[in-house]
């Protein structure tokens, strides 16, 4: 099987029709079969840790000492093992990672140290609106997994991942995020581009 062919996972990935779902909705003309769906959410997933690896590696670059230093080393430790977790699974999954993995890898260090280097607010800041955007994002997968009987181990992994996520998001705020210059425009500026970062990771 190519790891690159998505329509080969619906071999492996269900052993059930598409139309077996836990609440009983049928799998409408037009819906993406479940394995597709599943495929492309491991793909984005492990992007988007990768992406948030790289963030806090370039804040860490910059505020590497003091209570904020310890901090970021928390969560980005937390986001390492997110990370190889979507490894494995894109690996055990036989799931192509994004074509723009290369892009993730700069842009994520280059928004994690500009945010750093206008100051340990303005990284919480950064912090907040990724995870915020994450969380959510965490939230309509799990929404879509609890409809099927299979998958219970991703499923328990995400639920995991999501309540760190989160946590982030609580540090980020406990550590002064809202006084960063300018936070309601930079929030909206790194929520934008955190979706459409998501919208691109799952078809390339």
């Amino acid at each position: 099987m190519s790891v690159g062919d998505d329509k080969d996972v619906e071999r492996v990935l269900f052993s059930r029709p598409p139309s077996d779902l836990e609440d009983g909705t049928a799998f409408l003309p037009g819906d993406l079969p479940p394995p597709l769906r599943l495929s492309r959410m491991l793909r984005v997933d492990q992007a988007g840790e990768q992406g948030a690896v790289r963030i806090y590696g370039g804040q860490r670059a910059v505020l590497h000492e003091g209570e904020v230093g310890e901090l970021i080393a928390h969560m980005a430790e937390q986001e390492e093992v997110h990370y190889r977790t979507f490894n494995e699974l894109l690996n055990r999954h036989a799931v192509r990672p994004s074509l723009l993995a290369p892009f993730w890898h700069r842009i994520g260090y280059a928004l994690g140290y500009a945010s750093a280097r206008l100051g340990a607010e303005s990284a919480m800041a950064c912090t907040v609106a990724v995870e915020e955007v994450i969380d959510a994002h965490y939230a309509h997968q799990l929404e879509w997994l609890r409809r099927f009987r299979e998958q219970e181990e991703l499923l328990d992994t995400i639920e995991r991942f999501q309540a760190e996520e989160a946590e982030h998001r609580d540090l980020g705020l406990a550590h002064d995020a809202e006084s960063a210059p300018a936070y309601p425009l930079a929030q909206r500026v790194i929520k934008g581009m955190a979706r459409w970062a998501i919208r691109i990771a799952e078809r390339l």
